[in-house]
């Protein structure tokens, strides 16, 4: 009887840990979850949510010339907290 109960017990954690690394997509998230990134808040948030609403971003390069605020070492520091763009996290560009 235990083998059954541990299988389910197993299986809750690796969905509960798949969850906490998820990533957040730019285009796709709700205001709650963009808000549970961390380095955002409800103005940049805001932000975001609007210039989405004109179109959804391409890019990373096309997110930050959007979203005012947003420079290279923010994109980083989202990316590296899980915020992707059009599914892709984001590069620093090569010089």
């Amino acid at each position: 009887m235990r083998q059954p109960i541990n299988v389910l017990i197993a299986a809750c954690l690796a969905l509960l840990s798949a969850s906490i690394f998820a990533a957040t997509e730019a285009n796709l998230a709700t205001e709650a979850e963009l808000d549970n990134v961390k380095g955002l808040g409800p103005s940049s948030t805001a932000r975001i949510m609007k210039e989405r609403a004109q179109a959804p971003f391409t890019d990373w390069p096309d997110f930050l010339k959007r979203v005012k605020g947003f420079k290279p070492t923010k994109a980083q520091a989202l990316s590296n907290a899980g915020l992707t763009v059009n599914g892709a996290p984001y590069v620093v560009p090569k010089p």
